[in-house]
Formats: structure tokens, sequence, C-alpha cells
């Protein structure tokens, strides 16, 4: 399960703690942008995470339906079918588009064998089929739990989006300064 710690230095901890909105209309607007794109960074690696658990969730799925049909074609040989809808790239849902690739994939990869260790996914169809069951269950805990996360995540972001917007609208805020900005110019298009 993905906890947050209190006080905790993990991005999830700084992301998902409720000073890292309170005061944003007193910040710069740098250090909401900044805040942003962190959040949206945890987006990414628990999004990231979640296709991760979606394939091994398929994975354990298709065994279970192949044992049950008594076909006799193994999942290895089925692994491109099952995995299609679960490539790697960049990460993207919920209507949000991201350009950033997780920061932290084997992390992430090294956490998901770890949730059922005892349970070796190399070889689905040698695991009796408790075993099986209680892989599923571990990965949809861990699937539901990472969901709830990000879902978490999200609402962050859009409150960070939401200040960053209403800067604009308010005119407190230009585009011409965030190009100047990028160009490394002072406001008034002075270089630095």
């Amino acid at each position: 399960m993905i906890e947050v710690r209190p006080g905790g230095r993990r991005r999830i901890d700084r992301v998902l703690s409720p000073e890292y909105v309170e005061g944003l209309a007193g910040l710069g607007l740098a250090e909401v942008r900044v805040r942003r794109d962190d959040a949206a960074q945890e987006e990414t690696d628990l999004s990231y995470l979640r296709r991760l658990l979606h394939g091994r969730i398929d994975i354990v799925r298709a065994e279970q339906r192949r044992r049950a049909s008594g076909e006799s074609t193994s999942v290895v040989d089925q692994l491109a079918v099952i995995l299609a809808d679960n490539a790697v790239g960049p990460a993207t849902g919920s209507g949000r588009y991201q350009t950033m690739e997780p920061s932290r994939a084997e992390a992430h990869r090294r956490h998901v064998e770890a949730l059922v260790s005892d349970a070796d996914l190399s070889d689905v169809g040698a695991l009796p089929d408790d075993r099986l069951a209680l892989a599923l269950r571990t990965y949809q805990a861990e699937e539901a739990s990472v969901s709830q996360r990000r879902r978490e995540v999200q609402r962050v972001m859009d409150l960070l989006n939401d200040e960053i917007g209403g800067r604009y609208r308010a005119g407190s805020a230009s585009v011409d300064d965030l190009l100047a900005a990028e160009r490394g110019e002072r406001p008034g298009g002075e270089s630095r």
C-alpha cells in the first residue's frame, strides 16, 4: 500500500501534505509552477506503477481464464496480446497530457515484483490455483491503493493549475513574462 508519511521527505509525502497547497496566493508564480511540476512528476510515476500492476493483473487473469477454459496455449505464448494495452511510454490518462517519463521506473518494477515475491510469475502456469488467486488479490489491492493516491495527487495538480490560470485571468501573470523567463531575460526584455 502506498503510505503517505506526514513530514516525510519523499515527493509523495510533500505533494500530499496539506501545507503543499496552503497559501498559494502568497507564493510567487515560479514557486507555484515548481510545485505543479513536482506534482505532475509524482502523477507520472504513480501512473507508471499503475500500468505495471495492470500488466501483472492481466497476466494472472489470462492464466485463470486459460485454466477455466482448458485451453492449451500457454500465457507466455499470448503475452504480446495480453500486454498490448500496457506498453511502456509517457504516462497519459484522466484527460491529462503528460510528456514526462517515470523518474523511478526501476524502483517501481522492484516494488511490484516484491509484492508477491513467493509467487513466481515468470511461470504462472506452474502456480497452484490458490497462489495465483493470492497474487491477483495482492496486485488488485495495490492497484487500488496506487489509484487512490494518484487521484489525490491529481486534485493537488488541479488546485495548482487553477492558481496559475487564475493569475493569468486576473492579469497578475503574463505570457510575455513566462517567455522572457524561459529565454533567461528579466521582465521587460532585459537580459540577465
